[in-house]
């Protein structure tokens, strides 16, 4: 097709999406023309929901590749693809299956806790996944006396560990995005807007949750924002979130964290969620390509602890 504006191109993958009977899925730190022809927001939690509600034939799921592997496993039988297969992650990276197999058999009492944020070999290996919304709430389902593993974040199996007051045992695994926040930066923040409130995402490090006045998921962070009394708020996530959180609370003044490095960007981006584009989401639509499958052998040990953390949530039933 010829090169089209991106007003033109967001019409004409609205009209393919509807003659394809698709669903676009875009997470909360996508560019913010993938956010406007999406037909769902949110984080991994709500997306993974929302791709088992949807009865379109092709799920579009412009994130990063973990993702759309979590809606294929609830989907088995849609087609799902992902604008660019590049869209990876660091986390994600930071735990290859086979040295984490070696970690969970050297510990054979250990129930295994992994975060949504790994691969399906990951998740194949874990007895039930979470969410950084119910993430607190799956730790405290065990009895006290069972030892648990947590992957791959470490910093939010620290956070874990204080919220809930247990001794996992954590994989050394952590989010660039989320590592690269400054303390020093923030504390001039806090200088320069002394009524500005710190909402931080549990994957930031430790010495930032400490002086936080929320903590939270992607989502619940927005809530928190969009119906606080207060007006200010440095937000400690990645810097995609502003978009969306400007429309839900219009009239706050939304500052980004910054990061250490001095650059262009003084907030912190994911460069792997930066990889799609409003093009790629039209191209990999029209040619239903890059399409997202998972090895059967597998499958349904990747799939099992995912309807787990679902049914946990008391969220629908997935497609079996």
């Amino acid at each position: 097709m010829k090169t089209l504006n991106k007003e033109d191109l967001k019409k004409a993958l609205l009209a393919l999406k509807k003659e394809k009977n698709a669903v676009i899925l875009a997470h909360y730190y996508q560019e913010k023309d993938i956010q406007d022809v999406a037909d769902y927001i949110g984080d991994s939690l709500g997306l993974a929901i929302e791709a088992s509600k949807t009865d379109a034939d092709i799920i579009v799921f412009a994130g990063v590749h973990f993702m759309a592997e979590t809606a294929k496993l609830l989907n088995p039988t849609r087609k799902v693809v992902l604008p660019d297969l590049a869209a990876g992650c660091s986390l994600a990276d930071s735990c290859p299956p086979d040295q984490f197999k070696a970690f969970i058999d050297a510990h054979p009492d250990h129930v295994v806790v992994t975060y949504v944020n790994c691969t399906a070999e990951v998740k194949a290996l874990s007895d039930i996944v979470c969410t950084s919304s119910n993430a607190v709430d799956i730790i405290n389902s065990f009895p006290l006396e069972q030892k648990i593993i947590f992957a791959p974040d470490k910093n939010l199996g620290m956070y874990l560990q204080k919220e809930t007051g247990r001794d996992l045992l954590l994989w050394e695994g952590a989010c660039i995005v989320h590592e690269a926040f400054s303390f020093d930066k923030l504390l001039k923040l806090k200088i320069e807007y002394p009524e500005a409130k710190l909402v931080a995402h549990p994957e930031s490090e430790p010495h930032i949750l400490e002086v936080a006045d929320y903590v939270g998921s992607t989502s619940k962070m927005i809530n928190y924002i969009k119906t606080s009394e207060f007006d200010t708020f440095i937000v400690g996530t990645e810097a995609g979130i502003l978009y969306e959180l400007s429309k839900e609370a219009p009239g706050k003044t939304l500052i980004p964290l910054p990061i250490h490095e001095d650059n262009t960007c003084a907030c912190s981006e994911c460069a792997f969620m930066k990889v799609n584009t409003l093009e790629k989401v039209y191209n990999c639509l029209l040619h239903e390509t890059p399409e997202i499958n998972i090895d059967p052998v597998i499958f349904d040990n990747a799939k099992a602890p995912i309807v787990k953390m679902i049914e946990f949530s008391n969220q629908i039933p997935v497609e079996k």
